[in-house]
């Protein structure tokens, strides 16, 4: 059937080789179809494959947008981390808004692939998407191909920082919003809590950075919000409810309602104003509290002009009347410090008032009101972050910045009364010289009253009737001996 080694390099004899040798093929193909079963061929043609094909060395995970009947938390973390890992080489993106989003959203169209790197290993997205077919719902999905040797890596370490970073940037691009119980609740309030609040967009621009604050409390501030945020174990471990509470104190115009924006912009908390005054009784304000979400700022503002957290006795008194239609202070200690003060978790209760020794010393202690920062007049280092929100100047460019900041330090001043003063015309110098002029003034008058303070104090009373003392000048006493008392003045002190 071979041709001799004489003439094997002939055309001739080679394809005569190929000819017996296909032949032989076919006729055993034939014969293979014939008598043997489908079965076993399909069992050889899987065996040979297994065999010859070589194996991968890669592994790929299937991440549906659906976990049965629910949505998929890994896919829906892998959406939102792709986004920040889309690069140049990016091809094909996918672009949206809504009416209520401030910025586009960019995704991957189907067909893309990113990759990341983690831990020194990488690996390889790609958005695969079905095509609509009628009757059929479109299905979605990631694959996240890998080196298998990464497996236990990628199925631990790996998936749970991209849950873990995917939280941190909706946390970051998260609306916050304010609550009250006199906005209007509608169906368009898309994430709004239950109960009778309404909420809009708190778009209010006051950060810790332009407070006009002292430098040191404004950390001190940023400091305990922080390792308030990190001790979720802690205050479970030594059982306390994860709370905390603060009192804002001081005159008005000092920067309270600017700082608990600050405090909402800077956590991406939710707001919840609430009126005393518009709660009919201790149960109404227990459902009204519980209503409230996690992760948010419960404002109870000028507390000190509700009646009910003046007096405790009188509270009893009431109490024992069977008064019942009315907001007690027990109530709210019980809420603040009481068994229902576990409900819900990572919430921050934020008091203020103008007068604080109009206050029950019963809500002032720890763990109720855990750090009480006054929020008092500005001060130099106050007016420079003034100078630099409101002229873009960093306090030391123009010469008049200095002797503003000494006039400052040694008058009492708001630094609401400073930054109307400042927007008073749109040249910097006319600006700061209409700043000192108005500082000086006041600083006169504040003399002008301190000298007639004293001049009152030395007098007995008989005195006061012979110069004709108005009851005007009898407060300026008071005033003047309440000063005394204080001593020297306090800028943005904290307490705890």
């Amino acid at each position: 059937m071979f041709p001799s080694s004489a003439n094997s390099f002939s055309p001739s004899s080679l394809f005569s080789a190929y000819a017996s040798l296909t032949g032989f093929f076919m006729l055993f193909r034939s014969m293979l179809q014939d008598f043997v079963p489908v079965q076993l061929r399909n069992y050889f043609s899987r065996l040979l494959d297994r065999f010859l094909t070589p194996k991968s060395k890669t592994l790929t995970v299937i991440i549906d947008e659906n976990f049965g009947s629910n949505r998929n938390q890994v896919f829906d973390a892998a959406e939102l981390y792709l986004r920040s890992k889309i690069g140049p080489e990016t091809e094909r993106l996918r672009v949206g808004k809504t009416p209520k989003q401030k910025h586009f959203t960019i995704s991957i169209e189907k067909g893309e692939e990113i990759v990341d790197s983690f831990e020194g290993s990488e690996v390889r997205w790609s958005f695969v998407q079905s095509e609509k077919e009628k009757g059929e719902q479109v299905k979605r999905h990631y694959e996240l191909t890998f080196e298998k040797k990464l497996r236990d890596k990628v199925m631990t370490s790996y998936l749970t920082h991209v849950v873990a970073e995917s939280e941190e940037i909706k946390r970051s691009l998260r609306v916050v919003k304010l609550y009250s119980q006199d906005v209007y609740v509608n169906d368009d309030d898309n994430g709004c809590a239950g109960g009778n609040w309404g909420c809009i967009s708190l778009e209010h621009p006051s950060t810790f950075e332009t407070l006009a604050m002292d430098p040191a409390a404004k950390k001190k501030i940023i400091d305990d919000l922080d390792r308030f945020l990190k001790r979720r174990e802690f205050y479970k471990r030594v059982g306390k409810a994860w709370k905390r509470g603060y009192l804002l104190y001081g005159p008005p115009g000092t920067g309270k309602s600017s700082l608990i924006a600050a405090m909402a912009n800077y956590l991406k908390f939710d707001v919840f104003d609430l009126e005393l005054s518009s709660i009919y009784d201790n149960g109404e304000l227990k459902r009204v509290l519980l209503s409230t979400t996690n992760r948010s700022i419960l404002v109870i503002e000028d507390i000190d002009c509700s009646a009910e957290v003046r007096d405790r006795e009188a509270d009893e008194d009431q109490e024992s009347k069977k008064d019942r239609g009315r907001v007690t202070l027990s109530g709210i200690l019980n809420f603040i410090d009481g068994l229902w003060s576990s409900f819900g978790d990572e919430r921050i209760i934020v008091f203020t008032t103008n007068h604080k020794e109009r206050l029950d010393p019963a809500l002032l202690r720890p763990g109720r009101m855990d750090m009480h920062i006054n929020m008092s007049y500005c001060t130099g280092l106050g007016f420079r972050t003034l100078v630099s929100n409101y002229l873009g100047l960093d306090g030391l460019n123009h010469p008049l910045c200095e002797e503003i900041e000494r006039l400052v330090d040694s008058t009492e001043i708001t630094p609401a009364e400073l930054a109307e003063e400042l927007m008073q015309d749109d040249d910097t110098d006319v600006v700061l010289g209409g700043v000192v002029s108005f500082v000086e003034k006041r600083k006169l008058e504040k003399s002008k009253d301190v000298s007639i303070c004293k001049e009152v104090v030395i007098k007995t009373d008989d005195d006061e009737k012979q110069s004709g003392c108005t009851s005007g000048m009898r407060n300026r006493k008071k005033q003047a001996g309440k000063r005394r008392g204080r001593g020297t003045r306090v800028v943005n002190a904290i307490t705890y």
